[in-house]
């Protein structure tokens, strides 16, 4: 089918005629066309969804059509709604346990990243989404049998719909933004997690996330539900192959921080250079509760993220670590929102910037303190590297302080890489890229020192990748 034709197809024919649009290579349904009621409907018959599910999805859309695009938004000229593929069915059957279950097409792109080594080596649970459907989920049955649930988003719908309907798009509600409402419509994927009351999950549980083709709309959802007094440690990896045209990602992650339990999220974002990515993330901390996120971003042509924490609870806390690289002319827009709604709250934000090659690394930051949030404490930190005269760094920190007792403080830094730092390591043999990767980890020590090893030391790879030649997958 060409693309003159198809492009006739979607337009005149009905869904049941557009869901049997199958490409080769992997896929098994697409769907793809104009956004509207019907496309909603289609994706939520499809995966046999409950009523209320696609009454949200419905709800969410008509919160899509009214709500403004931010307007300074930069960098997403090149996004079309329209020409999005916004379901996409891999050919694999059923969610596999074991790698061998999987098509070889599919499990080739995992091996190659060494997702299942690392399973093997220190993951208590892993789950893979391909396109648009989780393909592979195992958790270590001695979690089962203390009651940790990890599953597909999808099934968890079906299988807990009284805790899954009590968080859903709760915690990061539709109506925060336009992209929040589209995903909230579209989602597919992802994964849920429940973590018992007392219950500690040493080891992490990872999902990883492969976008594997071109104008394809990715919009998985995770959601971490956390019980009294638990700990969980979750790890999101993401990675796309380099396609000619763009594909579109718009996730989400809502953690829910019951009292006394510690949430630890950490995403090492490394999509490839023409993924436009946008991930709503949110957490919800009660009395006594910790979440920490870790949030790298390296690769993608365009970034938007945003962990926060809504500190509910008294004696809550909450930090964010973040790490971005703009290498190229390519834009790292982030930072973290932290709301303090309780008494003797604590958070911290340190936020790493560097841009290089005309890169644009911006800091886009909140805190907030309600009235009663009595004795709060807020520290934010933001440091920019800038490694040329064509790359640039922004820093836009916003403060509403509206209890007088509190005390919230921030700095900022920003400098250029030295010449003659750069000259000292080259006359030592280094090549100017092994040059400038060392001093940009030398430039995070401070914030990845508290970091697992295994965690810093696949960073420092990754870092010392991205100044040198790059490979085809992100």
């Amino acid at each position: 089918m060409g693309f003159d034709e198809l492009s006739r197809v979607l337009e005149e024919a009905s869904f049941e005629e557009i869901l049997r649009y199958v490409k080769p290579a992997g896929r098994e349904v697409e769907i793809r066309g104009r956004i509207s009621r019907g496309l909603v409907e289609e994706i939520s018959r499809l995966k046999g969804e409950p009523d209320w599910m696609r009454r949200l999805r419905l709800k969410a859309l008509e919160l899509f059509e009214k709500l403004p695009t931010p307007n300074w938004l930069i960098g997403v000229e090149e996004l079309d709604l329209d020409e999005l593929s916004y379901y996409v069915k891999p050919s694999a059957r059923g969610v596999a346990e074991g790698w061998e279950e999987l098509p070889s097409e599919i499990a080739d792109y995992y091996r190659r990243l060494g997702i299942p080594e690392m399973e093997a080596r220190f993951l208590s649970g892993l789950s893979a989404q391909f396109e648009s459907e989780v393909v592979y989920a195992r958790l270590k049955e001695r979690l089962a049998e203390r009651g940790v649930v990890m599953m597909p988003m999808d099934e968890a719908v079906k299988r807990y719909p009284d805790l899954v309907k009590r968080y859903f798009m709760r915690v990061f509600p539709p109506s925060d933004h336009k992209f929040a409402a589209l995903h909230a419509a579209l989602w597919s994927g992802g994964v849920f997690v429940y973590v018992p009351p007392g219950v500690r999950v040493e080891e992490p549980i990872e999902a990883f996330f492969l976008i594997g083709s071109e104008l394809l709309a990715q919009f998985e959802h995770t959601l971490v539900v956390a019980d009294k007094g638990s700990y969980i440690h979750f790890i999101e990896g993401c990675a796309a192959p380099m396609y000619r045209r763009y594909s579109f990602h718009d996730g989400a992650v809502e953690i829910y921080a019951a009292e006394g339990s510690h949430v630890r999220f950490t995403t090492v974002q490394n999509w490839s250079r023409n993924i436009i990515n946008f991930n709503n993330k949110r957490a919800i901390a009660e009395g006594g509760a910790r979440v920490e996120w870790v949030e790298v971003s390296i690769g993608s042509r365009v970034s938007y993220v945003y962990p926060s924490t809504i500190l509910r609870g008294p004696g809550s806390s909450s930090t964010s670590t973040l790490i971005s690289i703009a290498n190229g002319p390519y834009i790292k827009d982030g930072g973290s929102k932290m709301i303090h709604a309780a008494p003797d709250t604590r958070s911290r934000v340190v936020s790493k910037s560097i841009s290089a090659n005309g890169g644009i690394g911006v800091y886009r930051g909140l805190v907030r303190v309600l009235r009663g949030a009595r004795g709060a404490r807020a520290h934010t930190q933001c440091d920019s590297l800038i490694l040329d005269k064509a790359s640039k760094a922004y820093t836009y920190p916003h403060v509403q302080v509206d209890e007088e007792t509190a005390v919230v403080t921030h700095e900022a830094t920003a400098g250029r890489i030295g010449e003659k730092q750069l000259f000292y390591l080259m006359s030592r043999g280094l090549s100017e890229d092994e040059a400038k990767s060392l001093v940009v980890l030398g430039f995070l020590e401070e914030a990845v020192k508290n970091l697992p090893f295994e965690f810093v030391a696949i960073l420092n790879k990754v870092i010392q990748l991205e100044f040198s030649r790059r490979g085809a997958v992100g």
